[in-house]
């Protein structure tokens, strides 16, 4: 589950969206139809959650690839959030953080980075009868793209599906049949997360998983890995996803949860970082990174299980970061630096700082995010070493990761010291000697 929401609206932007909203949903909804010469096939921006307002590169690509400036219609679905009865401080426009107040508020983000019209598409868990209504199908049949926010992704799943069948409501079909025609569907965060396929996470942390494992289901213990296996709406069909995973530490439950359900690759995205997938669902599709921090791809094809103690072991997962820019194929499985970054040829002689936090944890007072991302990318970027590790604060037991330079790893870099992005590294994880 991800807990974490959108930013509290302001008073002004609340008005400006309502009184938008409402004059929006006086007119007669007008069919959208793709723009003239756009391939089969829209576009996905995935967001690793903590989407920040300035963040203008993504809310900037998101109404462009819907229209443009000016031309934009973005529908908002905040489903994922606690309906306004279930919010304290729904009276209250600067605290509330609610489906109706989070829509209005990206509404208004919408339009303040240039579309036309935005709008909130009023579902959420109280409300599941108006995902099979005429009138919210109007609506979204009227939008050029569409923005799903944070919160809680099964939300999702019980107020935009119908129930233990999954299918699609009428609005989730008619989004679907959008997407397919050319729209952008983007989301932060569970919105990100919902657009998974089968096995779509649900929670827990990575020392937790790496020591119980996975277990199908939803959870009241926020560390347990769950996971649903009939997944979410099945639009990213690449690998499994992930979300905030530098901040909260969390490449090791995506390994765990691609190795338990035999997936081979897995995509765990940073914060304020996304994933657009151009032509999506096509032979086409190709993936580009967008913003502030990076992409971790975990490639599992080689990767091999065991037990050392009875306790879980993994090794031969492939470990790449990419960063703004850096574009993938998930065909090849080739990666592609950006503009402006080169090839790093390591002279540092360095050795990796100690890292006794692999996955920062909560419990460490002195940890720090970004944890695994900084150790590997200090690894590529010095000859002092050819492997590193990484153990987890917990104990009892502790766990490794093993880092390890292959012959073809590469690393790229934007200020010629530093690495920005890396390919191949060798990952694997075992029990920690005693």
């Amino acid at each position: 589950m991800n807990r974490h929401l959108p930013p509290r609206p302001r008073r002004a932007a609340l008005v400006l969206a309502a009184a938008l909203a409402a004059l929006a949903a006086a007119a007669p909804p007008a069919l959208a139809r793709p723009a003239a010469g756009r391939p089969a096939g829209g576009t996905l921006v995935l967001v690793g959650g903590g989407l920040k307002d300035g963040n203008s590169e993504i809310y900037g690509e998101i109404v462009a690839k819907a229209g443009g400036a000016g031309k934009a219609r973005i529908g908002v679905l905040t489903a994922a959030s606690v309906p306004e009865s279930q919010d304290p401080d729904a009276a209250d426009p600067d605290r509330c953080s609610n489906s109706r107040c989070n829509g209005l508020y990206y509404a208004a983000l919408f339009e303040h980075y240039g579309a036309a019209d935005a709008q909130w598409v009023p579902i959420d868990v109280e409300h599941v009868d108006a995902a099979d209504s005429d009138a919210a199908v109007a609506q979204v049949e009227s939008m050029t793209g569409f923005f799903f926010g944070g919160g809680d992704q099964y939300r999702y799943v019980t107020s935009l599906l119908h129930g233990d069948a999954h299918t699609d409501s009428k609005v989730m079909a008619a989004v679907r049949r959008k997407l397919a025609a050319g729209a952008v569907v983007a989301g932060s965060s569970a919105g990100a997360q919902i657009a998974s396929g089968p096995d779509m996470v649900t929670g827990g942390d990575s020392y937790q998983a790496l020591r119980d494992g996975s277990t199908p289901g939803y959870f009241a213990d926020p560390t347990r890995l769950g996971y649903l296996p009939q997944g979410g709406f099945g639009l990213f069909d690449a690998g499994l996803l992930d979300t905030h995973t530098g901040t909260y530490g969390r490449e090791g439950r995506a390994i765990r949860l691609a190795a338990d359900t035999g997936h081979d690759r897995v995509f765990a995205l940073d914060e304020d970082t996304a994933i657009e997938v151009e032509h999506a669902g096509t032979r086409g599709e190709s993936l580009r990174v967008l913003g502030t921090h990076g992409v971790s791809v975990f490639d599992l094809r080689a990767a091999r299980t065991g037990t050392t103690g009875g306790h879980w072991t993994i090794d031969k997962v492939r470990y790449s970061y990419l960063t703004d820019g850096d574009r993938y194929d998930p065909r090849t499985r080739h990666a592609q630096p950006a503009a402006g970054k080169r090839p790093l040829t390591a002279t540092s002689d360095t050795p990796v700082p100690p890292n006794h936090d692999a996955f920062y944890s909560a419990d460490d007072p002195d940890g720090r995010p970004y944890s695994i991302s900084g150790t590997a990318r200090a690894l590529t970027a010095t000859t002092a070493q050819r492997t590193a590790t990484a153990a987890t604060f917990e104990s009892a037991p502790a766990f490794e990761v093993l880092l390890r330079k292959r012959g073809d790893t590469r690393a790229w870099t934007a200020d010629g010291t530093t690495t920005a992005s890396f390919t191949d590294l060798e990952a694997g994880v075992h029990p920690a000697a005693d």
